[in-house]
């Protein structure tokens, strides 16, 4: 192949893009990688694969398929032209990972609001477990997203979180400064190890049962999975953490109250998501 004709070729990937707009880079790899695109005539599983501009590509998709994601109504808490504020539910995904997922997250719900953003994560300034309820603020154009973002990576964020622990735990204030990296026996999980990234967690004990604590949390860090790694390594696992130890209950007992940052118009908010009533249940059993 010529120099010419090395600098006209394209990726793979990049040409589904260009054939489906509507699908994310990642989308375009998995369908890639499941076989569902050829190249005259022949299969190609590679995203880096190079074709030629009189090269024939097919795709085994139909974009009716994005249609089938249903909506969902999620609560608003603040709302302006730069970004939206909302109290994620307990179950609610904060966006897909790549594969095709006809499941409504708050990145499609996010779609109708944003511009000129595309891609599974569209807006997402940060993300909440599935398990987790709470605020999340979310970006609507490209200048707020990096705004936003940066502050949450130079920790101007200060986000606090409740949780319902199993025990007492003691002292009543402290700050765990215990760094986490992935589990390689179990590569879903996270542990605490010395060759992981630094993680710092302040904690207040406020409410105490025979059987629970309620537990103020301030992470420093926003390492993932932090608050249950570091509670479950200090024996006292979040109540419903099972991946981490927990006992079973009905939802994960960890809420996102409240977050305070600075909005792209330059005004200093604090936001506050209510604490759920299951947690005052779970308290007085």
């Amino acid at each position: 192949m010529s120099n010419l004709e090395i600098s006209r070729a394209q990726r793979l990937d990049q040409k589904v893009v260009e054939l489906l707009p509507s699908l994310s880079r990642a989308f375009a790899a998995k369908l890639i990688e499941d076989g569902k695109v050829s190249v005259n005539g022949v299969a190609q599983t590679k995203a880096g694969h190079k074709i030629r501009e009189n090269d024939d590509v097919k795709i085994d998709y139909d974009e009716q398929e994005l249609e089938q994601i249903p909506d969902i109504e999620l609560p608003v808490l603040y709302e302006d032209d730069d970004c939206v504020v909302i109290n994620k539910p307990v179950g609610v995904l904060t966006h897909s990972k790549g594969a095709f997922n006809p499941e409504a997250t708050v990145a499609t719900w996010l779609r109708s609001r944003t511009k000129n953003m595309d891609g599974e994560r569209a807006g997402v300034v940060h993300r909440l477990d599935r398990a987790t309820s709470g605020v999340m603020i979310c970006a609507k154009n490209p200048n707020a997203l990096k705004q936003l973002q940066k502050q949450f990576s130079l920790r101007k964020a200060k986000k606090t979180y409740m949780a319902i622990v199993a025990g007492e735990l003691t002292p009543a204030h402290a700050i765990i400064d215990m760094p986490i990296e992935r589990n390689p026996k179990a590569p879903a999980t996270f542990r605490v190890g010395a060759n992981g990234k630094s993680a710092i967690t302040e904690y207040k004990v406020g409410q105490v049962s025979d059987t629970y604590s309620l537990v103020m949390l301030m992470p420093q860090t926003g390492r993932t999975h932090q608050l249950r790694v570091h509670l479950a390594y200090q024996k006292h696992p979040i109540v419903g953490d099972t991946l981490y130890g927990g006992e079973s209950a009905d939802r994960l007992f960890l809420h996102a109250l409240s977050l305070e940052l600075t909005l792209p118009n330059r005004e200093r908010k604090t936001f506050t998501a209510p604490l759920p009533k299951e947690f005052k249940q779970k308290m007085a059993t």
